[in-house]
């Protein structure tokens, strides 16, 4: 019996010693771990937030190209009919999507989805405006039924995802 209190004797404060060296080298490897997971978030950060951001330039400066008030001034050409500006207008939008369709990975879907919205609601304008004409109206015409036809929605889409668009910028600083 006496030699198993001796041993309890050594073996307890043995064992309160390795618990000891237990929690204070999981403590130094949680901060080890913690302080490298920190660096890669650093590094991450220093790589994909210029990214981030020249995506939303990017989206920004599609929003502004498909403006009706920007696409049709920088695309009027009076010698066209208004059938063939239609399809250049249509063009031109569809272009501008598909060169910037990688850029919804960087931005939320909200942000995404509106611009899309947006897009979409230029193209039914264009397409609506263009079913007013016939073939003897030119480009000036359907220029003009565009403009009316933005004005009668009474609010701005592109505006509205440009709005949208800057303010989740602002976020990320």
């Amino acid at each position: 019996m006496e030699t198993t209190a001796e041993f309890l004797k050594i073996l307890i404060p043995a064992l309160l010693v390795m618990y000891a060296m237990y929690l204070v080298m999981r403590n130094f490897l949680q901060k080890q771990f913690d302080n490298r997971l920190l660096d890669v978030k650093l590094k991450n950060t220093e790589t994909v937030l210029p990214i981030r951001l020249q995506a939303y330039e990017r989206i920004a400066l599609l929003l502004e190209r498909i403006s009706p008030n920007n696409m049709l001034l920088r695309l009027s050409d009076p010698s066209l009919t208004a059938f063939a500006f239609q399809q250049l207008l249509l063009s031109e939008v569809r272009e501008e999507f598909n060169h910037n369709l990688s850029q919804q990975v960087y931005m939320s879907d909200e942000v995404w989805e509106k611009v899309r919205t947006s897009i979409n609601e230029v193209v039914t304008a264009v397409q609506e405006s263009a079913q007013k004409m016939n073939e003897n109206n030119s480009s000036i015409d359907l220029a003009e039924e565009i403009f009316n036809y933005m004005i009668a929605l009474k609010r701005d889409p592109i505006g509205e995802a440009l709005t949208l668009l800057k303010k989740e910028t602002r976020y990320l600083f």
